[in-house]
């Protein structure tokens, strides 16, 4: 599906990454036998040594170039790499070679695993972020709960973590509603007039509150709908116009026209060109083969001999789930447009790999769950 829509997607400009997303399937899919061959207590106890390589290669993003604003990837000449999803992988196998060693009792008693392991997500999370990256960034609090939640950490704290959240969130939202005044008041700035993030106290690119206040009040910050609202605006067409089953594979007229750019129809907007040309059938199984994946996980954790392994498969399905939710949310217009891609289905080497590398681990959590009861 992922070859085949990408094809698709990529028609108007008659780009060939489809080809490479094939050598990336076949990459993929070795990296996840080999994988599941492994026994996942070996990644335990190199767990520190792949954190800190994780770490390593983000520090040296910054030194890379910058594409569309951004310096998220390592030229390697032949291909780049995005070391933010091999840095996802090395933080969820730290995190729960943590918490599986941790004493978890009381509420004071646990605070120490739980301080080990969100030091552990925040050093990643804050290299990602000033790349910047907020959709690789919102990855990781869905997987740090997940842990927390696999390790049975008292209640009263995710009571709290949660009013801490909606503080937070407030805080935030009213960052962005002063943006939306700003923008209000300033509908083309002149050079005299200062970007809102240079008046701001939180860290948040203009952009990116751009991009929340698309979702929220796109006849603010795209009055012509030439932005990210374009983008936004031709995914709904797509899904829309797809009807039930499909206009057929490679009849798309929002990609094949270039309506839905090119730039981001193969990767970030995949699912437009699925549900145009495959319709709300060929939507609906995606969705199914992504739930199958996902329960698959969490079935795995429930089978799984100990901690360690229960906490991998867990978190390999909230990385799995925030994906899938965030991706098919922006494409639907139910959630901000944050550029998380979509498992499988997007183009991408890192991505792929990485997912396929994250599926060998959880075969391997079953494949070897007898050899520790």
């Amino acid at each position: 599906m992922s070859v085949l829509f990408i094809r698709s997607a990529q028609a108007y400009v008659g780009g060939e990454l489809w080809r490479m997303q094939i050598i990336w399937v076949l990459v993929g899919a070795s990296s996840y036998a080999v994988m599941s061959l492994i026994n996942y207590h070996f990644w335990m106890r190199y767990a520190h040594y792949l954190y800190f390589l994780g770490l390593l290669a983000l520090c040296l993003v910054f030194l890379g170039p910058e594409i569309y604003g951004a310096k998220r990837w390592i030229d390697l000449g032949i291909f780049k790499i995005q070391p933010a999803e091999s840095a996802k992988l090395a933080t969820l196998v730290l995190g729960a070679s943590i918490l599986s060693r941790s004493e978890i009792g009381t509420l004071r008693e646990s605070m120490k695993g739980i301080g080990k392991v969100a030091l552990c997500f925040i050093l990643p999370m804050f290299l990602i972020f000033r790349q910047p990256d907020l959709g690789s960034t919102l990855v990781f609090p869905p997987m740090l709960f997940s842990l927390l939640y696999v390790a049975k950490i008292p209640s009263r704290f995710f009571v709290g973590t949660f009013l801490l959240f909606v503080v937070v969130l407030g805080v935030v939202g009213f960052d962005v509603y002063r943006y939306y005044q700003f923008k209000t008041e300033n509908p083309r700035p002149d050079d005299t007039v200062l970007a809102y993030e240079d008046t701001s106290l939180l860290p948040l690119k203009d952009y990116q509150r751009k991009r929340i206040l698309t979702f929220l009040a796109p006849e603010v910050v795209d009055r012509g709908g030439v932005g990210a609202n374009w983008n936004r605006i031709q995914a709904l067409i797509a899904v829309a116009t797809g009807g039930l089953g499909g206009k057929g594979l490679g009849d798309g007229m929002q990609a094949k026209l270039g309506y839905l750019p090119s730039a981001v129809g193969h990767n970030d907007f995949i699912f437009a060109v699925l549900a145009e040309e495959a319709g709300f059938a060929g939507g609906l199984l995606a969705l199914v083969l992504f739930a199958v994946v996902i329960i698959g996980c969490l079935l795995v954790a429930g089978r799984a001999s100990d901690r360690f392994g229960a906490m991998l498969a867990t978190g390999a399905a909230a990385l799995l789930m925030t994906h899938v939710f965030v991706n098919v949310g922006m494409t639907l217009g139910i959630t901000p447009i944050t550029g998380l891609p979509l498992p499988f289905l997007s183009y991408g080497g890192s991505f792929l790999v990485s997912c396929c590398i994250l599926m060998g681990l959880v075969q391997s959590v079953y494949r070897h769950r007898k050899e520790f009861r």
